[in-house]
């Protein structure tokens, strides 16, 4: 698979028309350009692979099929109208995920913990619950504020089962997800430069991933799990 630096607006075009035309019928008259049009963005994933592979371990790219599982949601299009494409670290000491999202006018990438099991989740939670200081100091940094913004994701009402809801770090105990998301202008994806924003922004994360595989690799009182 040869390595893609851009993605081009001929993607984006396909993709709003599929939107217009989301069916059987066309999705097959069309396939070839699809097919054209998914083997260049799988190639840009790859570069995105490559970049990530310079600064950090990663050990698989899987980009996501167009076909959407209709079984259990009221919608029955069949297609969905974006890429996807995620990229996992390597092993058990290296914790959290990237995800890139191209779509026209709902681009954006994703970072972080967004589907954690009870057992991390709940380390996660003990930690903030017994000091929330170190956290708080890294994803407050400037560094990675000014691309990420706040903390996201989904959250329980009140507080979690066991945990004090008077807790001075319950909005961050209450946390289900633990994620960090960055929205793109279809201008910033089409540029030639976009490559190099995906990487930066990648980049900057990494003393959160730091940290949180620290966390999760460690009991409370700091010892190895692994």
């Amino acid at each position: 698979m040869a390595a893609h630096n851009t993605i081009s607006k001929e993607v984006f075009d396909f993709l709003k028309q599929l939107e217009k035309n989301n069916n059987k019928e066309w999705f097959e008259a069309n396939k070839k350009i699809f097919k054209k049009h998914e083997t260049a963005v799988k190639g840009f994933y790859e570069a995105v692979k490559d970049k990530l592979n310079h600064h950090d371990e990663i050990e698989k790219m899987k980009m996501f099929r167009i076909y959407r599982d209709v079984r259990f949601s009221k919608d029955k299009t069949p297609y969905k109208t974006h890429f996807g494409g995620s990229f996992s670290r390597l092993g058990s000491h290296l914790r959290g995920g990237y995800y890139l999202h191209l779509k026209p006018g709902g681009s954006f990438l994703a970072t972080g913990f967004w589907d954690p099991n009870k057992e991390d989740l709940f380390r996660i939670r003990k930690e903030l619950e017994m000091d929330a200081s170190e956290f708080r100091e890294v994803i407050g940094q400037k560094s990675l504020k000014s691309i990420w913004g706040d903390l996201k994701g989904d959250t329980v009402k009140t507080a979690p089962k066991g945990f004090d809801r008077e807790h001075p770090d319950i909005d961050l105990i209450k946390h289900k997800q633990y994620v960090f998301v960055r929205d793109l202008t279809d201008k910033e994806v089409l540029s030639d430069s976009f490559l190099e924003e995906v990487d930066q922004s990648y980049r900057a994360i990494r003393p959160y991933f730091d940290l949180m595989s620290d966390v999760l690799t460690t009991n409370l009182n700091g010892e190895s799990i692994l």
